[in-house]
């Protein structure tokens, strides 16, 4: 039986809303990426689903942040400067394993033998730059639904 819980809209009218039509709580993102107009974007974006985002631009910043806070989920660039994406994955793995498990790993180097080789050994959700805004979405939401095992 589906639970309803009655809101009132608009002065004394009220209309029954089931309780998965309710605004989920906030989730925090953790996104690293080296490129500064392009994590503003992408926080942007997700702030305006109730995400909370946080950016860091290159792994060591990231894993600073990893041990600062506890995110829901880490979005990251493959390719960047200091410590790279998959070597910042590493250090999650042995710090936060359970957050290991729910990465996204975003990338303009789909052609890379070394990012190609990456992705098949983690198995990891991975999307190749340029994608639609919906996708990354789309995306977070199956990663949040269903973290890797």
């Amino acid at each position: 039986m589906e639970r309803q819980k009655s809101i009132p809209l608009f002065g004394t009218k009220t209309y029954e809303v089931g309780v998965e039509d309710e605004v989920p709580t906030t989730k925090s993102i953790l996104l690293v990426e080296d490129e500064t107009v392009y994590a503003e974007l992408l926080k942007e974006y997700l702030e305006s689903f109730d995400f909370s985002i946080t950016i860091a631009a290159d792994g060591v910043q990231g894993l600073k942040k990893v041990m600062e806070k506890n995110f829901d989920l880490v979005i990251c660039d493959l390719l960047m400067p200091n410590l790279p994406g998959d070597m910042f994955y590493v250090a999650v793995q042995r710090v936060k394993p359970d957050l290991a498990k729910r990465f996204i790993f975003i990338t303009g180097h789909q052609n890379d033998p070394s990012v190609s080789e990456f992705v098949k050994k983690t198995k990891s959700l991975t999307l190749f730059k340029p994608f639609e805004m919906h996708v990354l979405l789309e995306t977070i939401m199956a990663a949040l639904k269903n973290p890797r095992r």
